[in-house]
């Protein structure tokens, strides 16, 4: 053939050409980048489990995206209604993504900070131990205000507002106990108890299902240490 094959490898070997020292250069300053951008994931994380209280990061107002901005009265009725807990980063027992570290970074190199103070949204369990529901991670702005920074993890169930909808008050939990006690009565049979049935029996069997039922709440929520919803949205204690 009149023309030789081009070998693109060695065209890029004689496009580098360079030296040893000049490789080991390169080499070294790529190993700078990566123990720093190390250095600062720990930073990171060491702040993410730290005591300290911030009130508020010096963001840059005009940088921040409207839309992830939340008053802390926005973020109380979600956790109420949802039976969720709104607490200091360091009480979060689950695993923070990477995604969450590098948003992080990013949000310090566009503000030029070193964000403190962080928050995160979560079912109670979640303070505990790992499961597979939707946190959400805060930093604070100031006067109440705070920057949602990432989300991550599967939505919650469609049916948790609802599920959840008698521990948010007394009144709620009395209602549901009398709807439950009401189900339940229409389940027995007519005439087990008489050969006449009869309104009177039927709200006599009422009265003590809902006396039995009761029982079963109260003794669940004192044994087990539970509270309604306005009560442990907050809190850090277990038994809140």
């Amino acid at each position: 053939m009149i023309f030789q094959k081009t070998n693109i490898e060695r065209k890029l070997q004689h496009l580098k050409n360079y030296s040893k020292e000049e490789e080991e250069k390169i080499l070294a300053q790529v190993q700078h980048i990566l123990n720093r951008e190390k250095r600062r994931t720990e930073k990171i994380s060491e702040t993410l489990g730290s005591k300290k209280h911030t009130p508020g990061n010096d963001f840059v107002f005009d940088l921040l995206e409207t839309e992830k901005i939340y008053h802390i009265d926005q973020i109380k009725k979600i956790c109420i209604d949802y039976r969720l807990r709104f607490l200091d980063s360091r009480y979060f027992k689950g695993k923070i993504p990477a995604t969450a570290f590098e948003k992080i970074t990013q949000l310090e190199n566009q503000h030029h900070i070193e964000i403190e103070g962080f928050k995160i949204m979560a079912p109670s369990k979640l303070f505990k131990l790992e499961d597979k529901d939707d946190p959400l991670l805060f930093a604070p702005i100031g006067n109440d205000y705070f920057y949602l920074i990432h989300k991550w993890g599967n939505d919650l169930h469609p049916l948790r507002k609802l599920l959840v909808w008698p521990f948010k008050s007394i009144v709620n939990l009395t209602v549901f106990t009398l709807l439950i006690s009401y189900l339940v009565t229409l389940m027995v049979p007519s005439g087990l108890f008489s050969k006449n049935d009869s309104s009177a029996e039927f709200w006599i069997i009422y009265f003590f299902m809902f006396k039995c039922i009761a029982s079963v709440v109260i003794f669940y929520g004192f044994a087990l240490g539970k509270n309604f919803n306005p009560a442990i949205w907050n809190s850090k204690y277990f038994n809140a």
